[in-house]
């Protein structure tokens, strides 16, 4: 069903939680207001919004490195004491963030991040493939706002399905842990290498690879 922006608004004046957020357990609980509320704080994220707002700024950089030094991850993650960043909930909240970096190979933390003239590049490349499919007009803008949303979700870290458990992203992974340990959880940046990288040479999958060790 269709969701209106009023009930969204409704729902993040209710939980502070995340635009996106609402509008997606809105759809999940087919317009349910109460049981869209019940949905954001089983996914830690109604309780996690009231957080969002305080300072962090204590935390870890943390590295993973793939076996053999073939991919190396450095991310930094906030919280606002140093207490709790040396808790083993947050120790380990940040080993899994660095090693779905290195797996998922993300490109930016967040949607605002990415430069404009990337979505509408992207906008224009997937209206004219939609156009060549022969789709009616009618549909068009729709189609195409779903494959950019899509495509979009993809480079961004906290936009992509944890890779430990894709019924979550990363953005829930980090909302549950605030939920859990009681204080604001923030990633600030992260970098990934990967060796050779933009080099032409035999590429073996170092992707799978770090997905198999994080699965195994």
């Amino acid at each position: 069903m269709a969701i209106s922006a009023a009930a969204v608004k409704e729902l993040r004046e209710k939980t502070g939680a995340g635009m996106l957020d609402c509008k997606k357990a809105l759809e999940a609980t087919n317009g349910d207001l109460e049981k869209a509320i019940e949905h954001l704080r089983e996914q830690g994220l109604a309780s996690a919004a009231k957080k969002s707002g305080r300072v962090a700024a204590e935390g870890v950089v943390e590295a993973y490195i793939h076996a053999g030094g073939r991919i190396g991850v450095l991310v930094e993650v906030n919280c606002e004491t140093d207490f709790v960043a040396k808790t083993d909930d947050f120790k380990s909240l940040c080993k899994d963030i660095a090693m779905h970096i290195a797996a998922m190979k993300p490109e930016y933390l967040r949607r605002e991040d990415i430069p404009a003239e990337i979505v509408e590049r992207e906008t224009d490349i997937f209206r004219q493939q939609t156009l060549n499919e022969g789709k009616p007009a009618a549909v068009v803008d729709k189609i195409v706002g779903g494959r950019v949303d899509k495509y979009l979700r993809e480079l961004c870290l906290l936009d992509q399905p944890f890779v430990k458990d894709p019924s979550i992203t990363v953005a829930n992974l980090v909302a549950q842990k605030i939920s859990k340990i009681g204080e604001n959880i923030s990633v600030r940046r992260f970098a990934r290498y990967e060796m050779g990288e933009g080099l032409e040479k035999r590429q073996d999958d170092f992707v799978a690879e770090v997905m198999a060790q994080v699965k195994g």
